[in-house]
């Protein structure tokens, strides 16, 4: 979720991804996984053998036509139900993350957030668009009440728009929003909670054993706050600074009766006796595009600043705020003199090592991460994946207060660790890599498949063994953003299937059943919003809720699709995903899906045996005539039997787990 392009938007100082280009953050701090923590994964990987999108050939997302409003557009396996523009409050405003309550979509954007009626998803109405601008505006809901995570140093306790000048301000606002959403029309600010990092992106926790209160993780990755801002706040290692806000994450409780008594009740120090894992650097084209950028900066009196042994170019929005700054300091008013420019470039490298921290002596070792960019907790089998800067994390989280550790892997190819997705029984993890940070193109036909991709993993005894990578297969240009990004389960029984968006990539549906072999089934892309220049856009996430994909287009606004049957997909295993109805969903709090005993899942189950071959051709014919085509078994059916008969049948098949399952809906179907 750090995209260069915001940057753009919003002048944000106090995190370095979001002052310095996000390849910056990975080549400084983070970067690479290991299958163990403390053991990296050579260069000798499995050869990637899963990235044949299938047909049509060739690909027709290569060589589309750009255009912010007309960019051409290609679609396999999927339906375009509705593509709404952002209302006027929000357009030019990057849109972020959704999350979903009943027949409401709710879409966070840096002014704010909008909440959509996508009752008929061919139409969606905007109910409310509420203008309170953070960065990033990431979202959940739970009930009538509505978490918006705020961490840029512009946003307002009163949701102002004028933006917070004064370096230390009781005025603003960095960490959770609360509101209260029981008249969607009329939201109301009933509870803040302010954090030494801000809140970056948050996970709500609703923990079945407590119902009257409900946990929000706080992700915060920005710098740590003045404490003459927020008390308590102190910056360091552990070992010298017991309290430092540093390797930690927070957990708000939040009464559910009285919101506006939420509070953090621990920091757990999730990071602990780790060390930096091993970073697979820059693409050449990537090294030789920076020597470039900084030729041309010296050149023009830019400022540049060596970060980790790379010299790097510093934004104009961190350069001309540091400026402002050393002008106020001495009293000056006006545009900055040669002389503060002298000032900064003498200050710069205690400036980036209190941003970064100190860089180590020779021959030490770094520590690891100091935060989560994302956690996905899965109640339903007490573990949260946490994708945390160079590592993704196995939490136990069944005391929802005090989450803990239980596995670490690390791998050389990764560069940002960003969100993580669980197959349904949790046996499997997927976590994603955001190489770039969102606003690079690494989907290139240059760029190697490992980077910026998908890393699967099995679960067993708390452990995670890798497993494949899965990138989008379709290579796109060098002025599109593109990168693995926020996506989630579909509910197609007995696989697991996920729709992922990938920003200006567009959105790529695919199986990953076959951990070790995931292939793409469906996809959506539109051409680059510029074809001679880098314009951020694309899709921060896309999801599936009941029956629909929607998806946050970052400049275009909300798009809805389904999907169609194809090879890879029956019109009974989508029905069938159909059946299952969630009356909300917030994606880092991933719910278990349940599948209603119905004809359409019993079809779907044999159209899956046939697609494996697990039983013979008069067994599914049989099957066929018995279960009939429509949403009520035929008149007279008798199921018992055939049950009985396929129970038999599971013991030579290829697929006898299946089986079994679907033994066991035709005795649900059959009474």
């Amino acid at each position: 979720m750090e995209s260069l392009y915001r940057l753009r938007n919003i002048s944000r100082q106090a995190r370095l991804a979001s002052i310095l280009p996000i390849s910056l953050m990975a080549a400084m701090s983070m970067s690479g996984c290991a299958t163990t923590a403390g053991s990296a994964r050579s260069s000798s990987i499995p050869p990637i053998s899963n990235m044949s999108v299938g047909e049509p050939v060739p690909d027709p997302r290569v060589g589309l036509r750009a255009g912010r409003t007309d960019a051409a557009q290609a679609i396999w396996n999927m339906r375009a139900l509705s593509q709404t523009p952002s209302p006027e409050k929000f357009a030019g405003i990057t849109n972020s993350d959704l999350a979903f309550l009943g027949s409401y979509a709710i879409q966070g954007n840096y002014n704010g957030y909008q909440i959509w009626d996508i009752s008929n998803p061919t139409n969606p109405v905007l109910r409310e668009g509420y203008v309170c601008p953070a960065s990033q505006s990431d979202v959940s809901v739970y009930k009538n009440l509505l978490f918006v995570s705020g961490e840029g140093l512009s946003g307002r306790i009163d949701c102002g728009t004028q933006g917070v000048k004064d370096t230390v301000s009781k005025e603003r606002l960095r960490g959770l929003r609360i509101f209260d959403i029981s008249d969607l029309s009329n939201p109301k600010n009933v509870g803040n909670v302010q954090t030494c990092r801000g809140s970056h992106t948050h996970t709500l926790l609703v923990d079945p054993k407590d119902p009257d209160n409900v946990y929000v993780y706080i992700s915060g990755s920005a710098g740590v706050r003045s404490p003459n801002e927020l008390p308590g706040c102190m910056r360091g290692s552990p070992d010298s600074v017991p309290n430092t806000a540093l390797f930690r994450i927070e957990v708000i409780k939040v009464p559910l009766a009285h919101p506006e008594q939420a509070a953090i009740v621990s920091s757990p120090r999730i990071f602990n006796n780790l060390t930096a894992p091993a970073r697979h650097g820059e693409a050449p084209e990537d090294i030789a595009a920076n020597a470039k950028a900084v030729a041309a900066a010296r050149a023009k009196g830019g400022f540049v600043a060596t970060i980790q042994g790379s010299e790097r170019v510093l934004p104009s929005q961190f350069v001309n705020a540091q400026l402002d700054s050393i002008v106020k300091a001495r009293g000056g008013t006006g545009a900055p003199t040669a002389a503060d420019s002298a000032t900064l470039r003498a200050a710069l490298p205690e400036i980036i090592a209190r941003i970064v921290g100190p860089q180590p002596a020779p021959g030490t070792v770094r520590p690891g991460p100091t935060q989560c960019h994302d956690i996905t907790v899965y109640p339903a089998i007490g573990l949260a994946g946490g994708a945390c800067e160079g590592y993704g994390f196995l939490l136990d989280i069944h005391d929802p207060a005090n989450p803990v550790r239980v596995a670490a892997v690390s791998d050389s190819n990764f560069s940002y660790w960003h969100s993580a997705t669980f197959n349904n029984d949790g046996t499997k993890v997927l976590f994603s890599d955001e190489w770039g940070g969102g606003g690079q193109p690494k989907c290139r036909a240059t760029d190697r498949r490992e980077w910026g991709a998908d890393a699967i993993f099995r679960i067993a005894n708390n452990t995670m063994n890798f497993q494949s990578y899965y990138k989008l297969p379709a290579p796109q240009t060098q002025y599109e953003n593109c990168v693995a990004h926020n996506g989630s389960l579909i509910p197609i029984p007995g696989r697991d299937v996920m729709v992922q968006a990938w920003y200006q990539g567009g959105i790529s549906v695919f199986d990953w059943t076959d951990a070790a072999h995931p292939r793409e089934i469906a996809y959506f892309d539109r051409g680059p919003m510029d074809s001679t220049r880098m314009v951020g856009g694309g899709y921060w996430s896309a999801y599936w809720y009941n029956g629909a994909i929607v998806g946050s287009e970052m400049q275009r606004g909300l798009d809805i699709f389904e999907l169609t049957p194809s090879a890879y997909l029956t019109q009974n295993e989508i029905d069938a995903a159909k059946s299952v109805h969630l009356d909300y969903l917030n994606t880092q709090g991933q719910p278990q899906f349940v599948w209603p005993a119905t004809p359409a899942l019993a079809r779907a189950y044999v159209d899956q045996l046939e697609r494996s071959k697990g039983i013979g051709a008069d067994r599914i014919a049989q099957l066929r005539q018995a279960l009939g085509t429509g949403t009520t078994l035929p008149a007279g059916t008798s199921l018992g039997a055939l049950a009985a008969q396929l129970d038999s049948d599971a013991a030579s098949s290829a697929d006898a787990a299946k089986v079994r399952t679907l033994v066991a809906t035709l005795r649900q179907l059959g009474g």
